[in-house]
């Protein structure tokens, strides 16, 4: 392998000579795909259902408002608001606006883009943390803001641009993690240090609870403010996968902290500082933190009374991807006996759960399908009780989209399909069974007559048997164009959904449309993610290329009219489908996609990532990453199907030179390839309902002209 990188200056994100280049790609593309004659319409129709005001406002309740965050033709950027439950019941609530996010882009000339908020529930959630991003990136600006005044808090917290954690503790203190100069960031970015800062001091003076090791992902330290157990938590993040979680005694425990607190466990890497110790520049008076002895790898959090596991590996006798709840003190004293709230199945998966103030509600999958349960802890020592919470129609998702855990058992829940629009439904644990009140439905933005929903599986290529949807017409006469979407990674799962976007530019236009259920997701739980990490990326790619055949096998679609999409991880998963199995396809379509294998690490957030495929400084790991990495496989002698990939100037997660890099090479090999790179968008690729429409009336000129030429052609 040529270790050389001809193309090494297009890493320069915002070098004249590399924004040059990127400017005459996005010319070549816009002319060639701008000039089709379905972009127009694609664009249009688009816009017109990411504008549509029948769309579901999703709320989050904070006291008696329902906030929401809003963004349509005429609040491009968008507005933040709120209303009450009586408002929010009737066809057009009467909505209070708290930000203006377009008022405030033009007052300040910057392109604002709305990152969340963080309210404080004490004092009549009077005090919030407004985050703003710059164009869409991961990267934030975090202000102080009033909701009682509406307007920013004069001299209230303000932190500049960076990947800030922060939180409330009271009034007047902040958990925060930020750029607080050297050793403060890991490679990744992401925030080492957590210190407790107060109010009216420089943050440079911010105290120093805990610093993590350089070689770690990230830490954070956050209070939890439930009433009756208000204790504050310290977690370190080794990497993407493996954490370890601390107490930080109250006030006037520290004797019996020191007294828990021994050491780092055995686990920690030689040399390492352990978490308890004090860190650099702390009060050696300070109480030393107390470890929750968890496995590293176990998913862990305390609430109320209970720690709540859910394992990633086999557990005290329990298998990954079992939920286990245990009285926390005697936990701490040693004890070691859970409730078992789920267990795993060869077909069923957790999926989730949120608590309200008296219930948990968990979601599990079946084969992919929503499954919903009311648990209920009973009185001390006598176990917990289930109830069905609602029934789920087949091949649908159903997400809790808002509990109040300290105040209510009022839940919020949001069923969708493929075909289905959301419902959002209002409900109170303990109630009866399907006594939820529909508060919103959203329209149906594209005509479904003729279409159904599928399952099927197909066999990998060591024999697994990987699910996958197929939404398509009912009778079609033979195969069609299709369109195969899929991620692989970071335990996502691909579930069914409605996509008015999907609807409008594809299948209404006569097009079927597939999801892969591959291994990598959690689609069935832990083991179907781990399955294919590091050397094991493979797998993945075998799933998605057996599901490509199978759906050719079966008739619905052939080679030439099978278009494939995919962004991020799943943009990598594009690039191996390209250099791996060109002769599978008829077009690909690679999003803010990760292609160089060798360089992820040492390029933005990449470095946070290397638990999931491995270390290319680590020979043990380079072999198998060079074997995966799509700008390394790619050649000139074998015929690709046409490429287009699509990345963000502002994107601070995966480095757009990874899609610059990759047309270049092809490029220089003689494939075909488009490239379009936005300024602005981020991660997502746009921060409004404009670049959105763009970019899809892009992806999917793009599709049908290929497809089309293609079935001609290849056929």
């Amino acid at each position: 392998m040529n270790d050389v990188d001809a193309h090494l200056w297009l890493e320069d994100v915002s070098g004249e000579e590399s924004l040059a280049w990127v400017r005459e790609r996005n010319a070549e593309t816009v002319d060639e795909l701008g000039a089709a004659p379905e972009f127009e319409a694609i664009e249009h129709e688009v816009r017109e259902v990411l504008d549509d005001d029948g769309r579901i406002p999703y709320v989050t309740r904070r006291g008696r408002h329902l906030y929401n965050f809003w963004q349509d033709a005429e609040r491009v950027r968008g507005v933040w608001r709120r209303t009450t439950l009586e408002e929010f019941r009737t066809d057009r609530p009467a909505w209070e606006t708290v930000l203006d996010l377009d008022a405030l882009s033009e007052a300040e000339g910057e392109e604002w883009a709305w990152a969340g908020s963080d309210v404080l529930a004490a004092h009549d959630h009077r005090h919030a943390l407004v985050m703003l991003s710059r164009g869409g990136a991961d990267a934030c600006v975090v202000r102080e803001f009033d909701l009682s005044a509406l307007r920013f808090v004069e001299d209230g917290y303000g932190v500049p641009e960076a990947k800030t954690r922060i939180g409330w503790i009271d009034r007047d203190h902040v958990w925060i993690g930020t750029d607080s100069g050297p050793g403060s960031l890991s490679a990744s970015g992401y925030p080492l240090q957590v210190r407790r800062w107060r109010r009216g001091t420089p943050l440079e003076q911010a105290e120093l609870v805990y610093q993590g090791e350089p070689a770690d992902l990230s830490a954070d330290g956050w209070r939890d403010h439930t009433p009756g157990f208000a204790r504050d938590f310290v977690s370190r993040q080794l990497d993407f996968w493996n954490s370890r979680l601390f107490l930080l005694p109250a006030a006037g425990d520290a004797d019996a902290a020191e007294a828990e607190a021994e050491a780092e466990p055995a686990s920690a890497a030689p040399g390492a500082q352990a978490p308890g110790a004090q860190p650099a520049g702390a009060s050696s008076a300070r109480p030393r933190m107390v470890p929750i002895d968890v496995p590293d790898d176990a998913v862990k959090y305390v609430h109320r009374q209970w720690l709540i596991v859910t394992t990633k590996s086999n557990w005290l006798g329990h298998a990954p991807g079992t939920l286990l709840a245990f009285d926390f003190a005697a936990y701490q004293a040693g004890a070691r006996e859970p409730e078992v709230l789920f267990a795993p199945d060869g077909r069923t998966a957790l999926a989730g759960h949120q608590w309200t103030r008296h219930h948990l509600i968990l979601a599990t999958r079946a084969d992919v399908s929503s499954r919903l349960e009311i648990l209920t802890p009973g009185p001390e020592g006598a176990g917990w009780s289930r109830a069905p919470l609602a029934d789920v129609p087949p091949l649908s998702t159903a997400s809790v989209v808002g509990t109040d855990p300290d105040d209510s058992d009022e839940y919020f829940l949001n069923v969708s399909g493929f075909l289905q629009p959301a419902t959002l439904y209002r409900g109170v644990a303990g109630g009866p069974p399907g006594d939820g009140e529909a508060l919103k439905r959203a329209p149906a933005l594209f005509d479904t007559a003729g279409l159904t929903v599928r399952q099927h599986f197909a066999t990998s290529a060591d024999g697994t048997r990987v699910p996958y949807f197929v939404i398509g017409p009912e009778d079609r006469p033979g195969p069609g164009p299709a369109l195969l979407y899929g991620y692989g990674g970071f335990e996502v799962s691909q579930v069914p959904q409605y996509s008015p976007v999907v609807g409008r530019a594809w299948l209404a236009r006569g097009g079927t449309y597939a999801v892969a259920g591959i291994r990598g997701g959690r689609e069935y739980g832990p083991s179907w993610h781990q399955a294919a990490l590091g050397a094991n990326r493979v797998r993945a790619f075998e799933d998605f290329a057996a599901v490509a055949r199978d759906l050719v096998d079966r008739g619905i679609t052939t080679v030439a009219r099978l278009g494939i999409e995919g962004g991020s991880n799943g943009g990598l998963l594009m690039g191996a489908m390209l250099t791996r199995y060109p002769e599978l396809f008829g077009a690909v379509v690679a999003h803010v996609p990760l292609l160089d294998m060798l360089r992820f690490h040492r390029l933005l957030a990449g470095a946070s990532w290397i638990a999931e495929y491995g270390d290319p400084d680590a020979p043990a790991d380079r072999t198998h990453l060079a074997d995966i990495s799509p700008y390394h496989r790619a050649r000139g002698d074998v015929p690709y199907p046409p490429l287009l990939l699509l990345t963000s100037t502002r994107d601070d997660r995966v480095h757009p030179g990874h899609a610059r890099k990759m047309a270049a090479r092809l490029r220089e090999l003689g494939q075909h390839v488009l490239f379009h790179e936005h300024l602005g968008g981020g991660h997502a690729g746009a921060t409004d309902h404009r670049q959105t429409a763009f970019n899809k009336a892009l992806v999917h000129s793009f599709l049908w002209g290929r497809l089309a030429e293609g079935a001609a052609e290849r056929g």
